[in-house]
């Protein structure tokens, strides 16, 4: 289910911290997930609501809770209350439109990203993903339940590679770099049809095209609103001296930083070719309204002549000898044909048609 629209005037005169959803209801209620793992073990399962949680069984267990569907204010505040997170941070997750970002808070790390979806056909859509790093756990909120972080799940659950060794911020790490590698489905998908409108635009050029043109750099203009400050947060967790983040952890930042750079270059790439493809759009159809005017110039270029001869005889005068003679008519008829001819024979050594 999917409804309502972005409402930012509802905050309008309230404190701040005051804890007011703004965005769009996905699902009917939120879906809550704990998983906890340690290199030893790991378990997955749904609840119902925070106070299901319970205690960690010890300190080497990373506990990562997930809520799909960010509508119920009172689920936000009790699981604030639970992990003691400030009020604003609240408010930040509940309002769908912020700008992606890392602020530090001493005990726990915020971050606010944004993921893309809109393969082949699709429209391109966004949405809020929060993410909160603490000591031994990590909490992640998203407008509603997706794949994104799956490939995550399942290296947990199977124990692939190092990610059940180590700590949260390599979870963090793990989900923040899934989000930034499924940038580049969406870029190859905007590849392939821009691929598709240059083909297209090439062959005939119609309002569709157009239409086309403009739909896509409102797509990358969204995704380039997302991408520079992204850049910046990841920047600082790259250079964070907190306690939370490894120093072994901190150059796996500096490579998703990598590709959010490449990212980032190949957006402004496409945004170059869609401006020099909407400027191949105005000058074809310059060229076609320019074909047209030479036709109707070169018609009307023709029958000049023709209507000046035309009008010569049209004229009432009393003594027109030609107009006595027996064989005048036919002989005007052939003096017209002759200078339109003339006249077509100059063109085509001229070639302008």
């Amino acid at each position: 289910m999917r409804s309502g629209r972005l409402k930012r005037s509802k905050k309008a005169g309230l404190l701040p911290g005051s804890l007011i959803h703004v965005g769009r209801t996905y699902t009917e209620k939120p879906k809550i997930t704990l998983i906890r793992y340690n290199e030893a073990s790991y378990q997955e399962k749904e609840i119902a609501s925070p106070a299901a949680l319970g205690a960690p069984p010890d300190e080497q267990t990373i506990t990562w809770i997930t809520v799909d569907g960010l509508q119920d204010t009172e689920l936000m505040e009790e699981l604030g209350n639970i992990f003691k997170l400030h009020p604003l941070v609240l408010e930040d997750i509940l309002n769908t439109s912020q700008r992606p970002k890392m602020e530090d808070y001493g005990d726990y790390l915020y971050i606010v990203l944004r993921n893309f979806t809109g393969t082949g056909e699709a429209e391109l859509t966004s949405e809020q993903i929060s993410i909160v790093l603490g000591r031994n756990f990590v909490l992640s909120f998203r407008e509603q339940e997706s794949v994104i972080f799956q490939p995550v799940k399942e290296r947990l659950s199977c124990d692939k590679g190092r990610i059940r060794k180590v700590g949260a911020d390599y979870l963090v790490h793990a989900l923040v770099d899934n989000i930034v590698d499924n940038y580049f489905l969406v870029l190859e998908s905007l590849e392939e049809k821009i691929e598709l409108l240059e083909d297209d635009l090439v062959r005939r050029t119609t309002p569709a095209t157009l239409q086309t043109i403009n739909k896509m750099k409102r797509e990358l203009i969204l995704l380039r609103k997302s991408l520079w400050p992204l850049r910046e947060g990841i920047s600082t967790l790259e250079r964070s001296d907190s306690q939370l983040i490894s120093e072994s952890t901190g150059v796996y930042f500096k490579d998703i930083y990598d590709h959010v750079i490449a990212v980032i270059d190949s957006v402004e790439t496409f945004r170059d070719m869609l401006s020099n493809m909407l400027d191949i759009y105005l000058s074809a159809v310059s060229n076609k309204l320019n074909e047209v005017m030479k036709v109707l110039t070169i018609i009307a270029t023709l029958f000049m002549p023709l209507t000046f001869v035309a009008g010569i005889y049209g004229m009432n005068f009393k003594y027109m000898p030609e107009l006595e003679w027996r064989w005048g008519y036919f002989i005007i008829l052939g003096i017209m044909l002759f200078i339109a001819l003339l006249m077509i024979s100059y063109f085509k050594r001229k070639r302008w048609f």
